[in-house]
């Protein structure tokens, strides 16, 4: 499932915080309200992995996709 299908699933305050921290490591909490809600799992290599192993970051595309949402352009046209 793409972000676009699972983003508007997400409650409010979750993708406020994907907005704000854009880039960073993923919380467990957060990556687990996405995979309940459809989105990858933990184990898909859609992930891209910290260098310490303890966590997880959104791939690049997502990053730029998540942006784009926060500077409210339409995804895929800037």
């Amino acid at each position: 499932m793409s972000i676009e299908t699972w983003w508007p699933k997400l409650p409010p305050a979750t993708r406020d915080w994907l907005i704000a921290n854009n880039g960073s490591a993923v919380p467990v909490a957060v990556r687990e309200q996405i995979e309940r809600i459809g989105g990858p799992a933990r184990s898909d290599t859609w992930w891209v992995p910290e260098d310490d192993s303890a966590g997880v970051r959104l791939p690049d595309a997502a990053v730029d996709w998540v942006e784009q949402i926060a500077n409210e352009e339409a995804p895929g046209t800037g």
